[in-house]
């Protein structure tokens, strides 16, 4: 066991620094010494050819002797009554006795409620671990040389005077007392085939108790993967709280009450926790539930380790996920009982689903739900979180980083970290605004990749083709986006609208005509995420599925910073149809629910259709902005067709684009779709593109689209495909 120690080992009792355990220890020592030379001059049956179980009266003379406190080389009635005499005076010192404030000893008896008998068995049980050799005395005490442990039988008889006082004993080391609640000893199995009564079972020290004594370690390391300890806040003032609440939640952690933080994560649940323990002087201690309930140690004991470590320490518990206790039965009622035993505050933490109702009926708590801060407060958590913390660039904008990320005081703290490593690897010790717009996606809510596939903005303004007055739509969805804190803040207009304070634009127009590319150019000017529903995941026939789907969809887009891109909208988005059985009544439930979530919905929306006709009314009037994207007429064609070519494409000074945008009447997106296809032909053959590889790629492109090849639309270079039939 780490810890334990051997002659010359890293620990004795008497080079023991911490004066309260070194005094104890030695008392033990005594008590064990002074029963060992009792049954040595008690003797036992002279003809026993087993007696002391092959462990000689000499073997045992010299053990005595060479032991850290041995003094009496003879084996004799007056030795015992100096030992007597020695132990009532520890027993004096001891009563007497401060534990001085650095005395581990003194904080476990303490702060764990330890009495005088409970330390004494714990110190039993640890002496094996300081010197082997005491494991060869309790052979022989027990008469059993395989028994190197003391068992509740040998403790009871070393440190109880009388019987009376023998059956309090054994109480201390049921369920129910520290010892064994704490796990601060253990009992040890007996071996299938050599059972052993309850009573002779061997006493063991834990570990990490050990380790803590002899400070060699403060914190128990099988911790370590699920359990983080977590210091006061500097200023303890958490900005997430209004005042009312945060001295609220002070009053309340004055009791050993069970404070519910709801939320979702990253809007500083653990931040919240750390304000109020900064007040009160106390850590913070923060518990993983699903990674505890993954580890491979057994829930019980690790429920009484990490009981037992926030006890110690002095620190207040933060749960969080409790959510993962909705499942197992036998799990949720194990944890509940470690909840009810602590008799100090406890925070638990949960999404903002609520507390999962399968604890309802069990667990009385306080609830505090915590909502995404408004603008002013994000900014200042801004503000602050930058402070002397990282060095900035000067075009760091906290205002608009404020703006186009609605973050909690959690997930800010870990897009500072991100931007600053994003900058240390391109070199750079100042964060620029770009490291923390790049921050930001990176720690926005990732789950949203399960539902809808991710499109990484990369157009710009000068790409996409349209009218003016569609250009002009665009950028007031970017100039809405941009002025909401203006409006909705200083403005006042937060306090008229209760829903509908997010952005929802319907983006109405044919195939290829620029909506998916509009989107993607929006999400660029913003600094945004576009993530484009997957209709297919989303729809489906069994009844109730597709709420549950567009809830999950519309639950994760709220903390994922991204912009929403149904394309194809109308497939979800439809007219409510008149009820002729249980599924249109269903399929109308749909339409209602979807209603719902877009009025509820804060962030950017975009919906695409080409059957503007298809889409239900109701959504229509809940569109701030609704954008006609026209099938381009020559004019604009001629400009896509040149938009699109890259500068590094190498073309013949045949190709005539004037009239490719006159003869062929199709939108952008079959435009592009010619003009990659013509330059993978001319990659194969000439590796320059022609008029040729572009008149060929039409004409894939129109049997494609079903659209009928004639010589009229080729005009003159019609006989360039004659050319390409006859060879």
């Amino acid at each position: 066991m780490t810890g334990c120690c051997g002659r010359g080992g890293l620990a004795t009792i008497i080079s023991i620094q911490d004066p309260y355990l070194r005094l104890s220890l030695q008392r033990i020592d005594r008590i064990i010494r002074r029963e060992a030379l009792r049954q040595r001059l008690l003797g036992g049956d002279p003809g026993d050819p087993y007696r002391g179980l092959l462990i000689s009266d000499d073997e045992i003379d010299r053990l005595l002797q060479s032991l850290p406190s041995s003094h009496c080389p003879v084996p004799d009635a007056p030795s015992l009554a100096k030992l007597d005499a020695e132990i009532g005076g520890t027993d004096e010192q001891l009563a007497a006795m401060v534990p001085p404030p650095s005395s581990r000893l003194g904080r476990l008896v303490s702060r764990l409620k330890l009495q005088p008998l409970d330390r004494d068995i714990l110190l039993l049980a640890l002496v094996t671990e300081l010197d082997p050799r005491y494991g060869r005395l309790f052979g022989f005490l027990q008469d059993d040389v395989t028994q190197s442990r003391p068992s509740p039988f040998l403790a009871m008889n070393l440190l109880c005077a009388d019987e009376e006082r023998r059956r309090w004993g054994r109480t201390r080391l049921l369920e129910g007392g520290p010892l064994m609640r704490y796990c601060l000893v253990k009992l040890l199995s007996s071996q299938p085939g050599s059972e052993r009564p309850w009573v002779q079972r061997g006493l063991e020290a834990d570990v990490h108790v050990v380790n803590y004594l002899l400070t060699l370690a403060d914190e128990d390391p099988r911790l370590s993967e699920f359990v983080d300890t977590v210091q006061p806040a500097d200023g303890g003032r958490s900005l997430v709280l209004e005042a009312a609440v945060q001295a609220r939640l002070l009053a309340l952690a004055q009791n050993p009450v069970v404070i519910y933080l709801r939320g979702a994560r990253g809007l500083g649940r653990r931040e919240a926790a750390q304000s109020v323990c900064h007040k009160m002087g106390r850590g913070l201690m923060v518990v993983d539930l699903p990674g505890l309930l993954a580890s491979e140690l057994s829930l019980d004991d690790t429920l009484a380790f990490v009981e037992r470590q926030a006890v110690v320490r002095g620190d207040i518990l933060l749960w969080e996920g409790v959510e993962a206790l909705a499942e197992d039965s036998t799990v949720r009622r194990r944890w509940l009982r470690a909840i009810r035993e602590h008799d100090r505050p406890t925070f638990i933490a949960g999404e903002e689903g609520g507390l999962p109702l399968a604890l309802r009926p069990d667990l009385s708590v306080v609830e505090i739900p915590l909502s995404m801060p408004d603008y002013e407060t994000r900014k200042a958590l801004w503000d602050r979180h930058l402070e002397g913390g990282v060095r900035t660039a000067g075009d760091v904008n906290t205002r608009r980083l404020a703006n186009r990320f609605r973050f909690g005081e959690g997930q800010m703290r870990r897009v500072v970290a991100t931007a600053r490593d994003l900058a240390r690897g391109e070199g750079s010790e100042c964060v620029g605004q770009s490291h923390f717009f790049r921050a930001c996606r990176v720690n926005s809510n990732q789950r949203l990749s399960d539902l809808a596939q991710k499109v990484a903005p990369h157009y710009r303004w000068e790409d996409i083709v349209l009218p003016p007055d569609q250009i002009r739509q665009l950028r007031e969805i970017v100039d809405h986006v941009t002025y909401r804190p203006l409006v909705y803040g200083k403005w006042g207009f937060d306090r008229k609208l209760a829903l509908s304070k997010g952005v929802n634009a319907l983006f109405v127009g044919g195939p290829g005509t620029g909506k998916t590319m509009a989107a993607n150019i929006l999400a660029g000017e913003l600094g945004l995420d576009l993530y484009k529903i997957d209709l297919s995941m989303v729809v489906s026939k069994y009844i109730g599925e597709t709420e549950k789907n567009l809830r999950r969809i519309f639950s994760e887009a709220a903390t994922s910073n991204s912009i929403l891109f149904f394309d194809e909208a109308d497939a979800i988005f439809g007219k409510r149809s008149e009820v002729r059985d249980s599924h249109d009544r269903y399929a109308n439930i749909e339409v209602a629910y979807l209603l719902q979530k877009m009025e509820e919905y804060s962030g950017i929306a975009i919906l695409a259709t080409n059957m503007r006709q298809s889409l239900d009314d109701a959504f229509v009037r809940r569109m701030h902005f609704t954008v006609e994207f026209p099938f381009p007429e020559e004019a604009y064609r001629r400009q896509i067709w040149e938009l699109t070519f890259p500068a590094e494409a190498p073309r013949y000074d045949d190709v005539d684009l004037d009239f490719m945008a006159r003869q062929f009447k199709v939108a952008g997106g079959n435009i592009r779709n010619i003009i990659l296809s013509a330059a993978f032909l001319a990659a194969a053959d000439g590796r320059v593109i022609s008029m040729a590889h572009l008149i060929h790629a039409a004409k894939r492109e129109f049997q494609k689209i079903g659209k009928l090849v004639v010589d009229a639309d080729f005009g003159p270079y019609y006989r360039l495909l004659k050319d390409e039939e006859a060879t």
